[in-house]
């Protein structure tokens, strides 16, 4: 199992940047999730507890289900489903109020499927640093959105 972490400082309102992560059909703002949509609400909110989220990025195809949704300061998810195959241990969210606006903080637990053990080899050689990709460029879309700024050079 590989745990990939991202973290990012929005010039946003905590509930702000809260939002707008929690709504995955708006990471489709970058080029790799090609698609993303709410197929089933959860509890108390579109997007709470119990609610499935289905993506599809370059790299493949996941279902989601939230698994804690605590307003604004976090929420947690697991890929239920996914193809290529993976195992996924958890996927969280936190938001914490800086100085500087909103801190995120995205990680995620998971190892691709391979036979013969070759799963962790790929996920940390591969997989790992594609995700963290995808992850950072989520967060710039929503820095975007929320701020007027584009990326920063090198990012």
């Amino acid at each position: 199992m590989e745990t990939v972490t991202v973290r990012r400082v929005i010039a946003a309102p905590i509930a702000d940047v809260f939002d707008w992560c929690a709504v995955s059909t708006h990471y489709t703002r970058t080029p790799y999730v090609l698609r993303a949509r709410l197929a089933r609400p959860g509890a108390g909110a579109p997007y709470g507890v119990g609610a499935v989220r289905l993506h599809t990025w370059l790299i493949g195809w996941f279902r989601e289900r939230i698994t804690a949704y605590n307003p604004p300061y976090a929420f947690d998810y697991v890929v239920e489903r996914s193809f290529p195959p993976a195992r996924h241990e958890l996927g969280r969210m936190t938001f914490t109020e800086v100085a500087e606006g909103t801190l995120v903080v995205w990680t995620t637990t998971t190892e691709v499927r391979l036979p013969f053990g070759a799963g962790a080899a790929v996920t940390r050689a591969l997989a790992g640093p594609v995700v963290c990709h995808v992850f950072g460029r989520i967060l710039d879309a929503a820095d975007t959105a929320l701020t007027g700024k584009t990326a920063r050079p090198g990012r």
